[in-house]
């Protein structure tokens, strides 16, 4: 059976703009705690980088208030809140945890993780405790290498929709699943 495929006509397009298309994962949110003071930040630079261990690599700027904690602290937490909590993340995006208390200042419950320090966020789909496996880019590229050694998922709904961002103040909220596991080769699921 053929399946025609559209082409697309293109135009030329500021290279500094291409991440709206190739940020495909959820908005996260990244909690840290240091000296009994957490800390929450809004991130959408992330990707597994390994399964098995299971890594995520994510870009933390050197500005960020999250920035020295994780760097004292080597770990976190990173937290997938749904579409419920958009306006939320957006708001902790804008502010910084050096001058407020934003689980007290958004209304989030920490709750207490069993292998690391920094909170969980009850109000969030899955969290996964990290620790610190690679900083070599860190200094140059702003990349850290975390260590999932924890992970914490709703049993329900099996589907979440979560946000992801395109850049330019737009979102896409996570659609409708199409299952295609009859293709896939056993080994590749």
């Amino acid at each position: 059976m053929s399946h025609k495929t559209s082409r697309y006509a293109k135009r030329d397009f500021p290279v500094d703009e291409i991440r709206r298309f190739l940020e495909p994962g959820p908005i996260v949110l990244v909690s840290s705690a240091w000296q009994g003071r957490a800390n929450i930040m809004t991130m959408g630079w992330h990707m597994v980088a390994e399964s098995s261990p299971s890594l995520i690599a994510c870009y933390i700027w050197d500005e960020d208030y999250t920035r020295r904690i994780v760097e004292r602290t080597k770990e976190c937490v990173v937290n997938i809140p749904t579409v419920e909590l958009l306006d939320t993340a957006i708001k902790i995006g804008n502010s910084t945890g050096e001058e407020i208390d934003k689980f007290e200042a958004f209304g989030l419950t920490p709750a207490r993780a069993t292998k690391v320090k920094a909170p969980l966020i009850a109000e969030c789909f899955a969290s996964f405790e990290c620790r610190l496996f690679d900083r070599t880019l860190a200094r140059k590229r702003s990349l850290f290498i975390w260590k999932v050694v924890k992970a914490h998922v709703a049993r329900s709904p099996k589907y979440p929709k979560t946000f992801h961002y395109r850049g330019d103040g737009i979102f896409m909220i996570s659609g409708r699943n199409v299952s295609r596991r009859r293709l896939f080769k056993p080994e590749m699921l």
